[in-house]
């Protein structure tokens, strides 16, 4: 029976759905700007009362909100971590009208996937991950800042370790400029070229200028499958290659190995596999495979794929928060990385 019951929970779809319907008409925000009861969490959320009180009612036997008295409803410490302003910023990830909610649906695609290989995300949403954020301005907005949320966690470690040899720095695909201000601002001798689409280089503008960095990090539109600029001493690949497949992500690490030269260095810098039981590992394996057919890779898969891209694997550097710097150098130089 034990068996059984463990089974039960793990088939359950209504709390996922529904934590997230609450994220999405920010419960939580509303209750802490003072509604408390169900009309008036209604109004303040664009909901049907009814429908309103019965979501409430159920998310209340989860633990999530406590009801004070009829028809009136306070956060739980659980309901808390729902607030927009949160240190841990899990709303705008469960946000069902954002990236992040959007990406969560595209999990209805995983038979597709598993059936064919192939991402199940244009399945569920009609059109490929990257063509739909290409067409939605307010979704790919939403979708880079959780990318920077994500990157500001590890930018720190990558901005303290130590850059020998490294006077200019490619951030390939460095979204709206987290790492690269991180890095320059920790890092006074080094210049950063990043490269990114139209839309969001123009974004990442913005912010370098904010940051004051504007005459140390140049901002370069591009993309990373058509060219990538010459000359650097290492190009930086971070959190890139598991959004592909191998053929992709062999073909965009060629390209950043021949624009490194003999010389020059690049940066996978990725969360490698804790092993066999890393059930979050395995998790984030398949939903890279629904959303863009990519895959986590562990250190030897990326040492295949840097040998077939012409490179070797020099070196593989843990970083505290767990992520991994692995260093791939041309095929001919040896040496450390």
């Amino acid at each position: 029976m034990a068996g059984r019951a463990s089974i039960s929970t793990m088939l359950e779809l209504l709390p996922p759905v529904a934590l997230r319907v609450a994220a999405t008409l920010r419960l939580s925000d509303h209750l802490a700007g003072g509604a408390r009861s169900v009309p008036e969490l209604a109004r303040a959320a664009g909901a049907d009362p009814d429908a309103l009180g019965r979501l409430l009612r159920y998310l209340a036997c989860l633990g999530v909100y406590r009801e004070s008295g009829a028809d009136r409803f306070e956060p739980t410490p659980a309901g808390r971590l729902l607030a927009t302003r949160h240190p841990g910023g899990l709303r705008q990830w469960l946000d069902l009208d954002g990236a992040g909610g959007r990406m969560d649906l595209a999990l209805a695609g995983l038979l597709h996937s598993v059936r064919t290989g192939e991402p199940g995300y244009p399945v569920v949403h009609r059109q490929p991950l990257w063509e739909e954020l290409a067409g939605d301005p307010d979704r790919s907005a939403s979708f880079d800042e959780l990318m920077a949320a994500k990157s500001g966690r590890v930018a720190r470690d990558l901005a303290a370790r130590d850059w020998p040899g490294v006077t200019r720095l490619v951030d390939v695909g460095g979204g709206v400029g987290r790492t690269a201000i991180a890095i320059a601002a920790a890092q006074p001798g080094m210049r950063v070229v990043l490269l990114e689409l139209p839309a969001v280089a123009e974004r990442a503008r913005r912010a370098v200028a904010e940051a004051g960095l504007a005459g140390r990090i140049e901002v370069r539109a591009g993309s990373f499958h058509r060219t990538v600029p010459a000359g650097g001493d290492a190009y930086l690949l971070f959190d890139i290659l598991h959004n592909w497949d191998d053929r992709t992500a062999g073909a965009v690490l060629r390209r950043c190995l021949a624009a490194a030269g003999p010389a020059g260095r690049v940066l996978v810098v990725e969360e490698l596999p804790a092993g066999p039981g890393d059930r979050a590992g395995r998790a984030m394996d398949l939903k890279m495979l629904v959303l863009f057919g990519g895959r986590q890779r562990s250190a030897a898969e990326f040492g295949r794929l840097a040998a077939a891209a012409g490179g070797r694997l020099a070196g593989v550097d843990r970083l505290p928060g767990g992520f991994s710097v692995l260093a791939v150098a041309p095929a001919a130089v040896r040496g450390g990385s």
